[in-house]
């Protein structure tokens, strides 16, 4: 029985053995693995344990001097320990021994550096990155490491606690770890946080109102530089899930590639399952909100359901926020002063085709972000006259010029266009004249307002279409500019010197150049072009 036994045991010595060897394998292939360890926190054996701490003991472990010369081994002095160090390799990690190698200084002419005020297991950590490629520090000491590779300018080390930094954020300790960015002045620790922040602007409310003006403007200011996109979605589905275009229609979708040889492709899908909706949309701060209903099956048949959301591109997440307090269809959506206006449209659930008896709302209502939230402010001036009611776009048409909504519409019984002014800090509103009279330009349809430095029109006729604008300050329409007919139908936006505008008979979107006034279209949308939203988002 004794002999089984010891070749039991010989047979598990060589089994453990073996295990070992292969663990040092793996770790060796695959780094990362280690890393992970212990980034998240999960323990080892004690025997690890042990093992990790051997170099407080054992002097040749504090020893970093690769190459056989000794003509640059420094001895560096930290809190606990001394180590030996090949001061020329450690200055190609850290600019600050550079400048001591660099330097006539008592240190490097006694070959003795001393930073009793670093930690030694920092110290050791940095020096194991440096010229071992090895990075293993606890999650709980990570500001410290921080602070200590800023404060020796060991840039890649510092780069790799920042990765690390990334990943950990969370609303729980960024505010913590922005005031230890700030107390060691560490810019690019500031920076990590901040991008946190931005990518989860409205995410974290509560966090960023204890940001002081200059942070919060640095957070906003963050969320819109990735590059920029052209996005579109359909605003309006009437078709049922029988029609095989309904299903692809419920995607945000972008334009990969070039504007002349690129192809569109879905970056979300619709937060909701329906055939029949009916959105108008919005960019404010980098997000895309989507405002207004769907139909849903009830108790008595079907109903529009009011609903919100909102898109992040930066996080590739939908977030349902408050509803309108009004069932509100075809109506329009302007962001002005950190706010969201919606202006206009009529009851929703009617989805048959506006007439003369079709009521435009009046009521106009203000989201707050921050909140969460909508509320009434001062109405539309619509006392002794109607706007004239369109399927081809929201109505009326509203954009923002500084602290003002703008907002404009065909006046029903004379033809007439008219520009209403919202100030948004007064709660007023007040009638822009002259308005645009039939004896100044032939203009039945409208199509887009938008602006720039100015308030641009878009609109046409049964033979052209009309571009003009008009000039806040003086009051005047300006020239006014005919190009080739097109049939816009949607919802479209205006950046520097272009203006994008769906387009029914090119079935993709088109772009206008403002200063020649020239068309051209986009590659064509993988569905048909019926109602359509066209809008930039940064990612």
């Amino acid at each position: 029985m004794k002999p089984l036994t010891q070749c039991f045991l010989i047979l598990l010595d060589w089994l453990i053995l073996w295990l070992k060897y292969g663990l040092r394998i793996l770790l060796g292939v695959f780094p990362e693995a280690d890393r992970w360890i212990v980034i998240s926190g999960i323990t080892e054996t004690d025997s690890r344990e042990a093992d990790s701490d051997e170099w407080k003991t054992n002097e040749a472990l504090r020893t970093f001097c690769p190459g056989d010369g000794d003509e640059t081994k420094v001895t560096v002095q930290t809190s606990t320990h001394t180590f030996h160090v090949d001061l020329q390799r450690l200055s190609q990690s850290s600019e600050y021994f550079r400048a001591l190698s660099q330097s006539r200084m008592r240190e490097t002419s006694e070959s003795l550096i001393h930073l009793d005020h670093v930690s030694s297991s920092i110290f050791y950590n940095l020096l194991q990155f440096s010229f071992h490629d090895h990075f293993k520090i606890p999650v709980e000491q990570l500001g410290e490491h921080i602070q200590v590779s800023s404060y020796l300018l060991a840039e890649d080390f510092l780069l790799k606690c920042l990765s690390v930094l990334a990943e950990k954020l969370r609303a729980s300790n960024c505010l913590s770890y922005l005031s230890l960015a700030q107390e060691i002045c560490c810019a690019e620790m500031k920076a990590t946080v901040l991008t946190y922040l931005s990518r989860n602007l409205l995410e974290l409310p509560h966090v960023i109102r204890c940001l002081n003006d200059e942070d919060k403007e640095d957070v906003v200011y963050l969320r819109t530089q990735g590059e920029r996109r052209v996005c579109s979605l359909r605003k309006e589905n009437l078709t049922t899930w029988k029609d095989p275009e309904t299903e692809r229609a419920r995607h945000v979708l972008t334009l990969a590639g070039s504007e002349e040889g690129g192809d569109w492709r879905p970056i979300a899908e619709f937060p909701f399952r329906a055939d029949k909706w009916c959105f108008t949309t919005v960019v404010l701060y980098n997000y895309l909100y989507i405002i207004g209903g769907y139909r849903q099956r009830e108790k008595r048949g079907w109903e529009f359901r009011m609903a919100s959301f909102r898109y992040n591109p930066l996080t590739d997440t939908w977030t349902a926020t408050s509803p309108l307090i009004k069932h509100r269809r075809h109506f329009s959506a302007v962001a002005c002063e950190g706010c969201i206006y919606a202006v206009g449209g009529w009851y929703l659930d009617s989805l048959v085709t506006p007439d003369s008896s079709t009521a435009l709302y009046t009521a106009v209502e203000r989201y707050d972000p921050w909140e969460d939230s909508w509320r009434f402010v001062s109405s539309l001036p619509l006392i002794d006259f109607q706007f004239t009611m369109s399927l081809s776009h929201d109505v009326p048409l509203a954009t923002s010029l500084g602290r003002c909504v703008y907002v404009l519409g065909s006046i029903q019984r004379t033809g007439e266009k008219l520009l209403l002014q919202y100030d948004t800090q007064q709660d007023s509103w007040s009638e822009l004249l002259p308005t645009l009279t039939r004896a100044d330009v032939d203009l039945p349809t409208l199509y887009f307002l938008g602006s720039t430095d100015r308030l641009l029109v878009i609109g046409g006729n049964n033979s052209e279409n009309v571009v003009t604008s008009y000039c806040v300050q003086s009051q005047k329409w300006g020239e006014v500019h005919r190009t080739e007919k097109v049939a816009f139908a949607g919802q479209g936006t205006v950046v520097e010197n272009h203006v994008l505008m769906p387009s029914v008979e090119h079935n993709s979107v088109t772009k206008m150049d403002l200063q020649s006034f020239s068309l051209r279209s986009l590659p064509p949308l993988p569905v048909s072009t019926c109602y359509e939203s066209a809008f930039y988002l940064h990612f």
